[in-house]
C-alpha cells in the first residue's frame, strides 16, 4: 500500500523541522516585540537600546533554535 502524498509530507524530517521552527517563531517572536515594545515606549532608556535589543534577540534565537533542534532530534536516525 503506498502513501499519500500528505502522509509522506507529514512524516518527513524537513517538514517537521519547518513546523517546529514555524511554532518556535511565533512564540518567541511574540515574546521579542513585547519586550521591545516596552523598552521603547515605558523604559527611559535610549531609542537605540531597543535596536541593540532586537539585533542581539536576532542572534540569540538562531542560537537557542539550534540547541532545541538538537536536543529534540538526539537519538534518531533517518
Amino acid at each position: 500500500m503506498t502513501e499519500s502524498r500528505l502522509q509522506r509530507l507529514l512524516s518527513s524530517n524537513v517538514f517537521k523541522s519547518f513546523l517546529l521552527f514555524a511554532i518556535f517563531r511565533a512564540f518567541y517572536g511574540a515574546g521579542i516585540l513585547i519586550v521591545t515594545w516596552f523598552l521603547a515606549t515605558e523604559s527611559e532608556g535610549p531609542w537605540w537600546l531597543s535596536i541593540i535589543f532586537l539585533a542581539c534577540s536576532m542572534v540569540f534565537s538562531r542560537i537557542l533554535f539550534k540547541w532545541i533542534k538538537k536536543g529534540g532530534t538526539a537519538g534518531n536516525t533517518v
